[in-house]
């Protein structure tokens, strides 16, 4: 999602004394990635009467072999919705996306969402959309709202196939937006994934909560949060994840620098603790960088009952470098914010799919990048 210019925290002297700040991650030796191939969505494309952009999540739908992607337009151009979409992949190359299908998301009420300037207190900002192994039901989540005079609780929903509500996931008490607490505007609920064969739920914020500490600089990195719950809503664990520095500095120096993480993805459907983990920066003057990281929960610290501001004898996760997208000689690298599995492919790779979230904006593209797989 597009982010505001802000002025820069005061970096606190607990945040410099956590060394895995010091860094970039270093790449797995026995990772292997390579590009299979891209393609981009006409800018402003319309179907069945919505303009298609803001596709800033995507998930793989095991029962139609096809995609959901969920747009992150607020209802300012059409209601918020998903997409279904074919795409094929192979070991040799990716085909076009072509969209079969859109839905309203809903309210419990069978209504449509509103756009912000209602003022109801009901709009919500999608962000990411995954299938439900369980039901085949789309969860999603949306990141709320921070204003002065307005504020919105980000959350986990989950919707009928039609668009119709199915439910909502209660979430912990410090990822509610108050006053001096939680999250910052548009640093939500970014990441959304299912992990151990469908029994949990785990989300990402994509920056650091207010109490948390600073936001990512070119100075320093940030601490933010992954959460892990039960598909009922319970809280099992919060863990400390270390966000790498902004990459480079913004020209002119009073330029928009900014890094997050906006997807997550559990490594195997069986597995609880590892997953990867999407890592977008942009800088004014300099473009965005996007790398996946590796990571693995097993033996962080649970951070649920602290704040991050002081980060003594908290363990982060641990993460390793999967690929950094400027490293793939793609055309563009634009603000990728969706992830996903595609099918195996006949060499025994698997294939990973990212899509860019294009803001709506004629400078920007609506990019779909295939990737072949070892871990």
């Amino acid at each position: 999602m597009s982010r505001a210019p802000r002025a820069t925290a005061v970096l606190c002297a607990a945040v410099v004394a956590v060394g895995v700040f010091a860094a970039p991650a270093a790449a797995h030796p026995q990772h292997q990635v390579r590009l299979i191939g891209e393609r981009t969505v006409p800018n402003a494309l319309v179907f069945q009467g919505t303009t298609v952009g803001g596709l800033s999540g995507i998930d793989r739908d095991p029962r139609t072999g096809g995609y959901v992607l969920i747009s992150d337009d607020r209802s300012d151009r059409q209601p918020a919705r998903f997409y279904t979409a074919r795409i094929d992949v192979t070991a040799n190359g990716v085909g076009p996306v072509e969209f079969t299908g859109t839905k309203s998301l809903l309210r419990p009420d069978g209504k449509t969402y509103p756009p912000l300037s209602t003022g109801d207190g009901t709009t919500v900002d999608p962000e990411d959309i995954r299938v439900d192994p369980w039901t085949g039901d789309y969860t999603w989540s949306q990141e709320g709202e921070r204003r002065p005079n307005l504020l919105i609780d980000p959350s986990v929903r989950s919707a009928k196939r039609d668009g119709a509500f199915a439910r909502e996931l209660p979430l912990p008490a410090n990822l509610k937006i108050t006053a001096d607490r939680g999250p910052r505007q548009n640093l939500v609920l970014e990441g959304l994934t299912y992990a151990a064969a469908g029994s949990l739920v785990v989300s990402t914020v994509e920056g650091p909560l207010l109490q948390d500490g600073p936001d990512a600089t070119p100075e320093h990195g940030a601490l933010t949060r992954i959460v892990v719950q039960t598909r009922s809503g319970h809280q099992l664990a919060q863990y400390a994840y270390p966000e790498e520095p902004v990459f480079a500095k913004p020209v002119p120096a009073t330029g928009f620098a900014s890094t997050g993480v906006t997807s997550i993805l559990a490594v195997d459907p069986l597995d609880p603790t590892r997953f990867l983990v999407v890592e977008r920066s942009f800088v004014t003057g300099v473009g965005n960088k996007v790398r996946v990281f590796e990571v693995d929960t097993k033996g962080a610290t649970n951070v649920a009952n602290r704040d991050l501001a002081d980060p003594t004898g908290v363990r982060p996760v641990r993460k390793r470098l999967l690929v950094d997208l400027a490293d793939l000689g793609l055309s563009t690298v634009d603000n990728i914010e969706g992830i996903t599995w595609g099918p195996r492919l006949r060499t025994g790779e698997r294939s990973l799919l990212l899509v860019s979230d294009d803001n709506f904006s004629a400078t920007q593209v609506t990019q779909v990048v295939a990737l072949a797989v070892r871990l």
